[in-house]
């Protein structure tokens, strides 16, 4: 036991020396580990403080200090070469990025140089081939294409001019100084102030003030006595005061050659006496004229020179305008009287006349007792006659009360005096002009009167002439006159009333047309309206609406990239024959014979004559035939080339606007688009407007009317106007064919939404309807075709009272239009395609929409019926539809026909 212990006693004692030990191992080597390099650390420190800066071993030392070794030195240098050359290369670098961003604007300024020069070349191109094709044309033609032709003016002083045989023979190829009148000259016209000659104070005021507001509004009159082709005289009508008597024969020669410019025989003068009642002087019968030549109501045979003067209407109406209101309609076509006739005969000792005017009492009383038709027939007045000239019948009453009368009449009768030598007086001018005024259609009994303006106007148009031998037959005559010849002939009556006769200003007008048309002098040209632009800043390209411009395999034609082909110009200048003499002063409102004509052709629509109106059967596509195919290709028409103008009208709508312009882009044949600005507020400063490729021209108004829609703007250089509403919505391909139509009518409206009017049985009046329906007689302007030529006669021919409705209403412009070119050209007018609404989807409400918009139309076309007199406006069951563009046919065996 012993023994073990001890040696547990002796085996923990060398344990403890163990664990004694591993702790001094321990405590020894953190000591080394942690203190020593403490200890170092400072005592390096220290013998770098006590050497100085300059013998520092370990401490931090300046870079430039680590260079003093040698091959230190040279890294350094290495470096410093280095940074020196990347910084060389940097600068270099920006240089070049400089030099590149130059050439880039080098490159793209030379880009679109070359793009402009294309596009110059190409338009050189295009006009070279314009050119020859023009040329080409001419040449075929053999007609040289004019332009506004140069003014020339006469000489001051006359040279000198052989007179006549005697005053008696004068013709204008005698007597009129054509040397004066040169074709370019413009018809200049001096006007004598009253003021000048002597009896100027003793005539007419009304006369005179009636005659200088003519004077004024015409645009012939010129204050260079001079340059004057034709010079006027005011000799009459003389007032009836005492103290106011027509000079004496002698006095009144002597004061005639006492004028300024009478050059001793008064050749190129015109002595105008205007007169206002049944019984005017005839103070120049035993005067000498001389050269001159005379216009009035009155001549005697010996007096008068067949083909020099002239016999003019009375002046009726001297300063009141008309009132068209007050005009009974044209409608019903018989009347309570087949005929009337009031009037006294007067005899007069020492004049011999025929028997006839007797036998005329005796038949029409036969007829009047025979009560086979109701007539009037008073031969002695019931109260004071109006004094008249010898074997002239009387007028019997106040004009009110005769033409109470004639408003009752279907035919009126007109006596011409029994005096064979008295071949026109004032008393038959003032029947004849009543019975013009009122509808009732005047029956001349006496086949040696010359009425007004004989020589140029075709009145049979209008009257019956019949010779008093065939009085017994009158009342046969005048039955077997049918319905639709009396409204012709009623509807003629009273547009040369209207036109000629109905106020001083139209009296005058007519006497310098009636000189110039005699000397073959065109008329001047009618003012078109300036166009104001509206500066405004064209955005991006306009895109294609992809509804709009997919036409599938349809060729709808070139886009026009050359510059814009307006229409020809003054073709017809000098060039109109006889037949369109005739045909201006009996036909059109507003004959370019009486009027100045259009700066475009001045054809006349009532007589078919547009350019590219044709008859007869032709092949369709251009001459050419084929297929479908080939009419694609083909424009149409018989004008070679043409191009057409959209005038837009817009209010306020930029938006919808801009939208629509926008659809234009691509469309062919377009000339431009004249957007007419309506609104006060001018478009935003902000508003950016689509470029299409053709010029966009906004024009200024001066006030909100949409009578600017049909203004004649001189902007638009085209015949053909496309007006189209700023919302509507059409197809390229159905634009096109709407032109392609047009060109083959070009005297009607031609377009889409088609409309018509209807008479209302129960309140006798007339409606309005828009209903879907196969007939039509209007056409509606917010998407349709038209002549420039009607722009002229909506601004300047229709009656005022019309375009002043359509202010007061703000509507109706299109009805308006179509009852002016259905009333000249007695043609419905021409719808296209199936479509009948045409507004764009999501646009804002426009002013149709309005219940009270129905309401207005239907007292539009009750007004115009009553300013026009009857209803122009005719029906159609007659559509146009594109079939052709979709039929394939064979070149060799069938070829498209059309009858036009």
């Amino acid at each position: 036991m012993q023994r073990g212990a001890g040696i547990v006693g002796n085996g923990g004692q060398p344990w403890v020396l163990r664990r004694v030990r591993l702790t001094w191992l321990s405590f020894m080597l953190f000591f080394i580990l942690v203190f020593f390099p403490l200890i170092a650390h400072y005592y390096l420190t220290t013998i770098d403080e006590a050497g100085g800066p300059d013998k520092r071993i370990f401490g931090p030392r300046p870079g430039g200090e680590l260079c003093e070794a040698k091959h230190v030195q040279d890294l350094c240098r290495i470096r410093e070469s280095v940074s020196e050359e990347l910084l060389q290369l940097e600068a270099k670098r920006q240089e070049l990025n400089g030099e590149i961003a130059r050439l880039n604007l080098r490159i793209e300024a030379c880009k679109r140089s070359i793009d402009s020069a294309k596009q110059d070349l190409l338009q050189l191109k295009n006009v070279i081939s314009q050119t020859e094709h023009s040329y080409k044309e001419l040449m075929a033609q053999n007609q040289p294409k004019l332009s506004l032709p140069v003014r020339l003016l006469p000489d001051k002083d006359d040279p000198g001019f052989p007179p006549p045989k005697s005053a008696q023979s004068c013709r204008l190829h005698t007597c009129f100084d054509y040397a004066r009148c040169p074709l370019t000259s413009g018809f200049p016209v001096y006007v004598y102030d009253t003021g000048s000659y002597p009896w100027g104070e003793k005539l007419d005021p009304l006369v005179k003030q009636a005659f200088a507001s003519s004077v004024k509004s015409s645009v012939y009159v010129t204050d260079n006595p001079n340059i004057a082709c034709l010079y006027v005289v005011l000799v009459g009508e003389i007032q009836e005061a005492p103290s106011s008597s027509p000079p004496s024969p002698s006095d009144l020669e002597k004061q005639l050659k006492a004028l300024s410019y009478w050059r001793m025989d008064g050749h190129n003068h015109l002595l105008v006496h205007l007169s206002r009642k049944s019984l005017t002087q005839n103070f120049l019968y035993n005067v000498s004229t001389g050269r001159a030549a005379v216009a009035q109501s009155t001549f005697f045979e010996q007096q008068y020179r067949e083909g020099f003067d002239m016999v003019v209407s009375p002046l009726v109406h001297a300063l009141s305008e008309p009132n068209f209101l007050e005009v009974p309609p044209q409608v019903p076509v018989k009347r309570k009287y087949l005929f009337t006739f009031q009037g006294e005969k007067r005899k007069w000792k020492g004049i011999h006349q025929a028997d006839y005017d007797d036998r005329i009492i005796g038949t029409l009383k036969a007829v009047q007792d025979s009560h086979l038709d109701q007539v009037l027939m008073e031969f002695t007045c019931k109260n004071q006659a109006k004094p008249s000239l010898p074997t002239e019948w009387a007028l019997c009453g106040e004009r009110e009360d005769r033409l109470e009368v004639l408003k009752v009449s279907t035919f009126a009768l007109v006596i011409s005096p029994g005096d064979g030598q008295l071949v026109a007086s004032a008393g038959c001018s003032v029947r004849l002009f009543e019975a013009l005024e009122v509808g009732a259609i005047p029956v001349v009994l006496g086949d040696h009167s010359k009425l007004p303006y004989n020589h140029l106007i075709r009145w049979s148009e209008a009257v019956i002439m019949v010779p008093k031998p065939r009085i017994t037959e009158l009342h046969f005559l005048l039955r077997s006159i049918s319905d639709n010849d009396l409204l012709s002939m009623r509807r003629q009556g009273r547009f040369l009333w209207e036109t000629y006769f109905s106020t001083s200003e139209s009296i005058f007008n007519t006497i310098l047309a009636s000189v110039r048309t005699s000397i073959q002098i065109p008329a001047a040209p009618i003012r078109e309206e300036p166009a104001q632009e509206i500066p405004h800043k064209a955005g991006k390209l306009a895109g294609t609406d992809a509804n709009l411009a997919d036409n599938g395999d349809l060729d709808l034609g070139p886009v026009e990239v050359e510059p814009p082909y307006a229409s020809p110009r003054f073709l017809r200048n000098f060039t109109y024959t006889a037949a369109d003499v005739y045909r201006t002063w009996n036909r059109a409102p507003g004959p370019f014979h009486l009027f100045p004509h259009t700066p475009l052709d001045p054809v006349l629509p009532s007589e078919a004559k547009f350019l590219g109106s044709g008859t007869g059967f032709r092949p369709i596509g251009g001459g050419s035939g084929g297929s479908g195919k080939e009419f694609q290709a083909a424009l149409g028409g018989n004008v070679p080339r043409e191009q057409f103008t959209v005038v837009m009208l817009t209010y306020e709508r930029e938006e919808v606007l801009m939208n629509s312009l926008e659809r234009l882009n691509g469309l062919p044949y377009l000339n431009k688009v004249v957007v007419v600005w309506n609104s006060p507020k001018p478009p935003s400063d902000d508003l950016l407007w689509p470029d299409i490729g053709l010029p966009i021209m906004v024009v200024r108004t001066e006030k909100n009317s949409l009578n600017n829609r049909f203004l004649p703007w001189d902007a638009v250089e085209t015949e053909a106007i496309l007006s189209i509403d700023d919302d509507a919505h059409l197809r390229h391909d159905e634009i096109m064919f709407g032109f392609r139509v047009w060109r083959e009518a070009r005297d009607r409206i031609v377009g889409f939404p088609g409309r018509f009017h209807a008479w209302d049985v129960n309140h006798q009046s007339w409606l309005y309807n828009s209903n879907y329906s196969c007939e039509l007689s209007m056409v509606l302007t917010g998407a349709a075709f038209f002549h420039k030529y009607y722009a002229y006669l909506y601004s300047y021919v229709m009656p005022q009272a019309i375009r002043d409705m359509v202010d007061e209403y703000i509507n109706c412009e299109d009805i308006a239009m179509n009852f002016l070119v259905s009333h000249i050209t007695r043609k419905p007018p021409i719808k296209v395609t199936s479509r009948w609404t045409f507004r764009c989807p999501g646009c804002p409400q426009a002013l149709s929409h309005d219940d009270s918009h129905f309401h207005e139309r239907h007292k539009c076309i009750n007004f115009f019926v009553k300013v026009y007199g009857y209803m122009p406006l005719l029906y159609t069951q007659f559509r146009v539809d594109s079939v052709l563009f979709k039929t394939r046919l064979p070149h060799d065996k069938t070829k498209c026909f059309k009858f036009i």
